[in-house]
C-alpha cells in the first residue's frame, strides 16, 4: 500500500499542472505526504468528512430556513392580496350600490311625471268626454222633441 502511495505521489508531483487546481487537490498532496504517519492522515481525513458535514449540514438547514421564509413571505403576500381583493370588492359594491340609488331615483322621477302627464291627460280626457256626453245628451234630448 505504501509503495502505492508513493507512486501516486510521484505521479502528483511529476504531473502537477495537468490536474486541477480544485481545493481537494491540495487534500490528496496532504493525504499522500510520505512525511506524515497514518493516524495522523486518517484523523485530518476524519476532521475533513465531519467539516464536510457540518457544511452540508449548515447548508440543509439555511434552505430549510430559505423555504421557511419564503412560505412565510407568499403567506403574507396572500393575505395581503385577499385584503386588497375584499377592499376592492367593498368598494365596488358601495359604488354599485351608489349607481343602482341614482337609477333608482331617476327611474322613480320618471314615473312621478309620466304619472303626472297621465293625470293631467285623463283630466283633458274626463272634461272632453263630460263635454261629449253632455252634447250627445242635448242631442238626443233635441232629437226627441
Amino acid at each position: 500500500m505504501a509503495l502505492e502511495n508513493d507512486n501516486y505521489a510521484d505521479l502528483l508531483n511529476r504531473n502537477h499542472h495537468r490536474f486541477s487546481q480544485a481545493p481537494y487537490s491540495s487534500l490528496l498532496q496532504m493525504l499522500y505526504d510520505k512525511s506524515m504517519p497514518r493516524p495522523r492522515v486518517l484523523e485530518r481525513i476524519k476532521t475533513a468528512e465531519s467539516e464536510a458535514d457540518e457544511i452540508i449540514e449548515d447548508a440543509k438547514q439555511a434552505r430549510e430556513d430559505r423555504i421557511k421564509q419564503a412560505r412565510s413571505d407568499a403567506e403574507e403576500i396572500r393575505e395581503t392580496a385577499r385584503e386588497e381583493a375584499d377592499t376592492y370588492e367593498q368598494d365596488r359594491l358601495a359604488e354599485a350600490r351608489e349607481d343602482i340609488e341614482a337609477e333608482r331615483e331617476a327611474i322613480l322621477e320618471e314615473g312621478k311625471q309620466d304619472r303626472e302627464e297621465l293625470i293631467q291627460q285623463a283630466q283633458t280626457n274626463i272634461d272632453d268626454a263630460v263635454t261629449e256626453t253632455l252634447s250627445r245628451f242635448e242631442e238626443a234630448i233635441n232629437a226627441q222633441t
